[in-house]
């Protein structure tokens, strides 16, 4: 483990993590790491980790009632009526077994979960990106659209292991509703990518189990009497103080390994290179090959090194060249080889941009005009890659020539046709030739996440 991964967890995740430790084992919970809880973590166990990978939404909310009432409004036809009832209800079940909650079906009027099968927009703040990207989404528990669940009916539901297993996605999507985050544990269900698994006697995996019966307690657990008050030990002499911790060093950015599936996904920089998409971020960046399953996460120096950190990225396919820029310099990359042509870095100066600018937010080559657009702060420089110079009359405001992308661009790219800019965790699917945004998205919809 990393330093920088180290300190992506924070104290309060430890004291969950120690207090959920310390009750399944019949500890004093306490959240702190005392003599009795050290001694029980030295004894003889099994190897499966004591502590629960499993993570909660902030603020732990939960349902308040005991009977959860939930209703499909549409249906995917990729299944008949009875098999998509009959494998929501037993994605239910998986957590009715574990938990004192109960859920029924109503086929009528307003239910606490509302469920829809319907791809692309769909009536919240969350389109849908066709088949291949995210395949549902679930609110967390609450009022009104709290626990709703929506899948994304591009997919193709199957109760197999062909296409996308519904039991599996539902009662993913339903640990959500119950108040589960994603888990950091590979095994479990809450894990954020989607991975078949054998559903034949299906039971919710242990760290799932753990993290929902942490908000609702066990299926069959009874009231224990409170603990008899311990007498007050002797106190002990002060001890030495502990040496002042190394200042960490502020230029040192948190690897992003946990962030792939986090709905606030902010991209750094992202750009195609011959036909896969890399996404980059604190000095990483995310491949998503078009031929290989599965996404990569690889440090950027280990792989350029001599670049730490991608501020923006774009191809010109037809010079098979990716640039790539760091500060108030880029680099150009041969993308056959991947390799750094020589004559790099070069100051961003070269390009015509202004010695005030001090770095670029992004940047993103169109093929139908030739040109790249270049974006710093609330502005953008259209460069004329036939001419090797930039248009006149620029830089422009971003809000005149691209409505409803937002006023600042943080990573875009071209892909199959269409410029994606991102502003923040929101993405546009921008069509040039119509001038207009045809979906909005989210970034981490890109990294096989649901």
């Amino acid at each position: 483990m990393t330093n920088s991964s180290m300190r992506s967890i924070t104290n309060d995740s430890f004291n969950q993590d120690l207090q959920a430790m310390q009750a399944f084992f019949g500890l004093e919970v306490t959240g702190v790491l005392n003599k009795e809880t050290v001694e029980v973590m030295k004894a003889p166990r099994c190897g499966v980790s004591d502590i629960s990978r499993y993570g909660h939404f902030f603020g732990k909310p939960k349902w308040r009632k005991r009977l959860i009432t939930y209703r499909i409004t549409q249906y995917t036809p990729d299944l008949t009526q009875s098999q998509a009832d009959a494998t929501i209800a037993k994605a239910f079940q998986l957590y009715s077994d574990v938990i004192p909650l109960d859920f029924k079906q109503v086929y009528t009027g307003s239910a606490d979960i509302m469920i829809l099968f319907k791809g692309g927009y769909h009536g919240d703040f969350y389109p849908f990106d066709g088949s291949g990207g995210v395949l549902a989404h679930a609110n967390s528990p609450g009022q009104g659209q709290g626990g709703d669940t929506h899948f994304d009916d591009d997919e193709t539901w199957t109760l197999t292991q062909r296409g996308v297993n519904l039991l599996l996605v539902a009662a993913h999507e339903f640990g959500h509703a119950l108040g589960l985050d994603h888990s950091r544990d590979r095994r479990a269900l809450m894990y954020p990518t989607y991975q078949y698994v054998n559903t034949n006697g299906y039971r919710l995996p242990d760290d799932d189990r753990r993290g929902v019966q942490a908000l609702y307690g066990s299926r069959s657990s009874v009231p224990t009497p409170a603990p008899k008050p311990k007498p007050r030990p002797e106190p002990e002499p002060e001890p030495e103080p502990e040496p002042e911790p190394e200042p960490e060093d502020p230029t040192e950015k948190p690897n992003p390994r946990n962030e792939q599936c986090n709905r606030g996904l902010v991209f750094d920089a992202a750009t195609s290179i011959r036909g896969d998409l890399f996404f980059f971020k604190n000095g990483y960046y995310w491949r998503k090959s078009s031929t290989i399953q599965g996404i990569s996460l690889t440090r950027v120096n280990a792989k350029w090194s001599r670049i730490n950190y991608v501020d923006a990225a774009f191809e010109v396919p037809h010079r098979d060249v990716v640039y790539l820029f760091e500060g108030n310099q880029y680099w150009g990359i041969k993308a056959y080889a991947k390799t750094i042509m020589s004559g790099y870095p070069k100051s961003i100066t070269h390009l015509g941009l202004p010695s005030s600018v001090s770095k670029v937010d992004a940047a993103v080559y169109v093929p139908t005009t030739r040109k790249t657009l270049i974006f710093v702060n609330s502005q953008y420089w259209s460069y004329d890659e036939s001419r090797n110079q930039m248009d006149y009359g620029y830089p422009r405001y971003i809000t005149w020539d691209f409505p409803g992308i937002g006023s600042k661009v943080d990573a875009a790219f071209e892909n199959l046709g269409y410029i994606y800019f991102s502003d923040g965790p929101r993405q546009s699917e921008y069509y040039m030739p119509y001038k207009r945004v045809m979906r909005v998205l989210l970034n981490y919809g890109w990294l096989n996440c649901y």
